[in-house]
């Protein structure tokens, strides 16, 4: 049986999932002659047009509208990249927000059920608050003393030291580079880096897992001043330089204080200074990326401009270079740790071992089913079922 749909339809859903025509010819099975035909006349075999909204991932359904609908996100979106505008939203990026708006909507009504109250520092300040005296009031609601990254081993135990003191602070954290547990489906940072999701009881702060460990901890802080000044949010940055947008403008210079103190960087600079590598120096006492590092001690006037962008230039090449690097597997549960997240995780197992969620439900908002589910519970102190 052949369907009749809008060719721009077909050529919308293509684009949308960044594939050109000879790449979707190639998933449908068909040679790019034939499918050409297909995009220009829009006729195509009904069993094709289930593919090709597979491959696209696209609802089924959008192919029979006659004018292609708005891909927007629902929240705002701060992404700049250069001077380009910003690039319609992929469908896996689409899909991630969706996933964890669900997320952050059943985990408010479990905790609301539950009495627990609301968190305070959850759009506590504005645009005019300093972001020295924010910075300051986050550690402290962290628990975090003067130098405490420089206490942790690497990059990755600084990283996961601050992700569960968020979590014990009330703020669900995912940290995922990939579209729920699917591993084909890559998150790519040059897209986004993260997003925050304003809630008094269940703020949520996800970050983009592909991007290297290091990147991932500015990230992270970045997001938690979003939640700070009650603002939801997609983010990206490049070389961190100034954004057009004020929340975007205020969040880094939050994160960057709180990551990179500037009397603490003052302090250590000379010793930074005698170092082979001064910013690789700062970058390892802080854990945070080189980028961050050679950028607070730009803004500090520790350094001039013309060695901050040689620096990069370098900085760049290497990027580029890492980027060729296969990441590896990782430990599965390990991975599920900071997918779902241990809070998360509990509160719903918890709700289907009551009754009160079905595991059916449980398993769409953990991307978790059968056995994984229940070993998943176990890992996180369940009894057996």
């Amino acid at each position: 049986m052949n369907l009749t749909l809008e060719p721009q339809i077909i050529r919308w859903a293509r684009e949308r999932g960044g594939l050109d025509a000879s790449a979707l010819a190639k998933k449908l099975g068909v040679k790019p002659e034939r499918f050409a035909e297909w995009e220009q006349s829009g006729q195509l075999p009904y069993k094709k047009a289930e593919l090709l909204a597979a491959k696209t991932y696209t609802p089924f359904g959008h192919l029979f509208l006659k004018t292609p609908p708005e891909d927007k996100l629902p929240i705002p979106d701060f992404r700049t990249l250069r001077d380009a505008p910003v690039r319609r939203p992929s469908p896996d990026l689409l899909e991630t927000v969706l996933l964890m708006q669900r997320r952050q909507a059943w985990m408010r009504e479990f905790l609301i059920e539950e009495g627990e109250p609301a968190l305070g520092f959850v759009g506590s300040v504005t645009l005019s608050s300093r972001a020295e005296a924010v910075a300051r009031e986050m550690r402290r609601v962290l628990s975090f003393g003067d130098a405490w990254a420089a206490q942790e081993r690497t990059w990755t135990d600084a990283l996961m030291h601050l992700r569960q003191k968020m979590e014990e602070a009330g703020v669900l954290t995912v940290i995922n580079g990939v579209v729920g547990n699917n591993n084909r489906r890559k998150l790519h940072p040059d897209e986004f880096r993260g997003f925050a999701l304003c809630d008094a009881h269940a703020p949520l702060i996800f970050v983009n897992g592909s991007d290297f460990k290091a990147a991932q901890m500015f990230t992270l802080v970045h997001e938690f001043a979003h939640l700070w000044i009650g603002k939801d949010g997609v983010s990206n940055f490049e070389a961190l330089q100034p954004l057009p947008n004020a929340v975007e403008k205020w969040c880094n210079a939050v994160a960057a204080e709180f990551l990179v103190p500037a009397r603490e960087l003052q302090e250590v600079w000379s010793q930074a200074q005698r170092a082979e590598e001064p910013y690789q120096y700062v970058a390892r006492r802080f854990k945070v990326s080189t980028l961050v590092a050679a950028r607070r001690v730009l803004d500090l006037g520790l350094a001039s401009r013309t060695e901050f962008f040689s620096f990069w230039n370098a900085y760049q090449e290497d990027e580029r270079r890492r980027q060729k690097q296969k990441p590896s597997g990782g430990n599965f549960w390990a991975t599920q740790n900071v997918r779902v997240g241990p809070r998360f995780g509990a509160a719903v197992v918890k709700s289907a071992r009551e009754g009160r969620l079905l595991y059916r439900d449980a398993y769409n908002l953990t991307g978790l089913s059968g056995g994984t589910f229940d070993r998943f519970a176990e890992k996180l102190g369940f009894q057996p079922r």
